[in-house]
């Protein structure tokens, strides 16, 4: 009797002591699951804010006017929300120049293509602004055009008119004038003539086989908007091109203030060199002559960086442009050494697509470019596209 209480005694014991353990590595198992999800936990919050991080959107501010200004701003609003589009007001040509004669306003075709290239709008509508009248009194005006020129009617201000018409596009950034003052471009040719009007300037010096020495404004002291130098004041970095070196770049550059406030920023200062020549304006100039330009005409802290083309033309687009009295902006090892003692860093890639047969700039590559430049400069985040 006394045996079998004993065996009694020592399976309880074996049991208690089974169930103490099975008991002690539960909690066990509870507490090193709670390390693992507060582990866990912390981990996801370090991965957000690491993305958080990689996803800055930098301030960037763009400088010109042109085709090439609004390509460019398609693939930059896909990088970065934080967008100010600086635009020259110097165009007297085609519907623009008809409009600023005969409604005495500042020229509209530059800032529309800017606002559409920023728009986030249906398509159809975006149509509609672009769309050019083929016949009557309003043949080749864009309604665009019209539509800016009425909302400058409605609100008798240019740039409240802009803005207004950026709400209405619901536009990403913000789209501006350099200047409300109504001016002309004024080019001297290397022959000591002088030709006035931004459309008149390439077909003169095509014509007479001169280049040009120097342009300016027409008046002295035009003042620049004070929204746009306090854009260039407040950018990660400062964007000039791509686009007409002395019709849609250099104009901006000439208006009191903004060469001035754009030295003085710390942020990066990048000009984009055009990939193709321009008859008339940059015949037969390399990369070295477009940034040669761009100093002469303002001052020599005013670029930190270029961005070059690299890609070859196919024999076909070579011909094509040619034709037109084009070629493919030449850059070498002695441009470069001559542009990087000037201080100045030269940043060549393959930026160039075509589209139906047009050179144009690879813009969402050119944009990743740009905005990798702001976050290393301004966050540390150290990765250059190759």
């Amino acid at each position: 009797m006394r045996l079998d209480l004993r065996l009694t005694d020592l399976v309880l014991i074996i049991c208690a002591v089974s169930l103490l353990f099975i008991i002690s590595a539960l909690i066990v198992l509870v507490f090193i699951l709670k390390i693992y999800k507060r582990i866990e936990r912390e981990n996801e919050i370090r991965i957000k804010a690491l993305e958080k991080q990689t996803h800055i959107e930098p301030n960037v501010v763009v400088i010109g006017g042109g085709t090439g200004q609004s390509i460019f701003l398609r693939g930059l609003k896909q990088r970065t929300k934080n967008i100010s589009a600086i635009v020259t007001v110097a165009d007297d040509g085609g519907g623009s120049g008809a409009l600023r004669d005969d409604l005495g306003m500042l020229p509209p075709g530059d800032i529309r293509n800017c606002l559409l290239a920023l728009a986030n709008m249906e398509p159809t509508m975006s149509e509609v602004m672009q769309y050019r009248f083929k016949e009557g009194a309003l043949k080749g005006q864009s309604f665009g055009n019209l539509f800016l020129a009425a909302m400058n009617g409605l609100y008798d201000n240019f740039e409240t008119a802009t803005y207004k018409m950026g709400e209405i596009f619901a536009i990403t950034g913000r789209v501006m004038p350099v200047t409300l003052e109504d001016i002309d471009l004024i080019a001297e040719l290397e022959d000591g003539s002088e030709v006035v009007g931004e459309s008149e300037i390439p077909k003169a010096s095509f014509s007479n086989h001169k280049r040009i020495r120097k342009i300016r404004l027409s008046k002295p002291d035009v003042k620049a908007l004070k929204d746009a130098i306090n854009a260039i004041e407040m950018a990660d970095i400062i964007v000039m091109g791509p686009g007409s070196l002395y019709t849609s770049v250099i104009p901006n550059l000439l208006v009191e203030g903004v060469s001035e406030a754009i030295s003085k920023s710390n942020a990066p200062k990048v000009y984009i060199s055009n990939i193709m020549t321009q008859p008339g304006e940059t015949d037969n100039y390399d990369v070295l002559d477009h940034v040669k330009a761009i100093i002469k005409h303002s001052n020599n802290k005013i670029v930190d960086y270029v961005l070059i083309n690299k890609e070859k033309l196919s024999e076909d687009i070579e011909k094509k442009y040619e034709e037109d009295s084009s070629k493919i902006v030449k850059f070498d090892d002695k441009q470069r050494r001559k542009i990087e003692k000037m201080g100045i860093r030269c940043i060549d890639r393959n930026f160039m697509e075509v589209k139906s047969g047009y050179v144009r700039h690879d813009s969402k590559y050119l944009a990743d470019v740009v905005v990798k430049l702001a976050l290393k400069h301004n966050y540390g985040i150290d990765s250059i596209t190759k």
